[in-house]
């Protein structure tokens, strides 16, 4: 089975959406400069109507303590994703402080950037794959671009791992064949501009990824 990851929502239509065509993990972010962002007083709107089973994650970017602890008072959050230049340690003491698993994304654009997966694994639950920001990107991720895919065709890691980065309805089916990765995350591939996702594509993407399954 495919397990897939819609990051980035902000309205009930969309998180309706993901979850009724089966999304694994919903991603809600708080990172200010990201046209998705959220307050925590809105993600606890959104996560209170999360069915049980499903993932709410919360996406930060080089986070101090305060944001995290406001995010977790009020919203309902089971995964913390760290997408910024957080170091293992902080990794490390961020899982142990919240008690709670951490993914982390790491951008990927040549080969040598593979060579910092094996030391966050030691530190995250699960990996990001995703691909690098072009330089003076105002986010780190979410920006419909991909990276070589054949960069890592056929790797495996320790730790469950996801492929982001320039995925969309159209190519998912591509990028699982090439990779072999069990698991996706789309965030803009799914919208209609940034920040707004469009429920048809959400289905679109889910359906390609269902495809691969029989």
């Amino acid at each position: 089975m495919i397990r897939v990851k819609i990051c980035g929502l902000t309205d009930e239509a969309a998180l309706a959406a993901a979850q009724e065509a089966g999304a694994a993990y919903l991603g809600f972010v708080f990172f200010a400069r990201s046209p998705r962002c959220l307050t925590p007083e809105r993600a606890a709107e959104l996560t209170a109507s999360v069915r049980p089973g499903l993932a709410r994650v919360g996406l930060f970017v080089d986070p101090d303590d305060a944001l995290i602890g406001a995010v977790l008072d009020r919203a309902g959050i089971d995964i913390i994703q760290l997408h910024g230049h957080e170091t293992p340690e902080r990794v490390a003491a961020l899982r142990e402080m919240t008690g709670l698993p951490v993914m982390k994304a790491l951008g990927i654009a040549e080969a040598a950037d593979l060579d910092m997966l094996p030391v966050y694994e030691a530190v995250a639950d699960q990996i990001l794959v995703d691909a690098r920001p072009p330089k003076g990107a105002p986010v780190p991720g979410g920006n419909g671009i991909a990276f070589d895919w054949r960069l890592i065709a056929g790797r495996r890691w320790a730790r469950p791992w996801m492929l982001a980065g320039g995925l969309r309805p159209e190519n998912v089916a591509e990028a699982i064949r090439l990779t072999g990765v069990r698991q996706v995350d789309v965030s803009s591939g799914v919208e209609s501009a940034p920040g707004i996702k469009d429920p048809d594509r959400i289905r679109a993407f889910m359906a390609a990824t269902r495809a691969l399954e029989g």
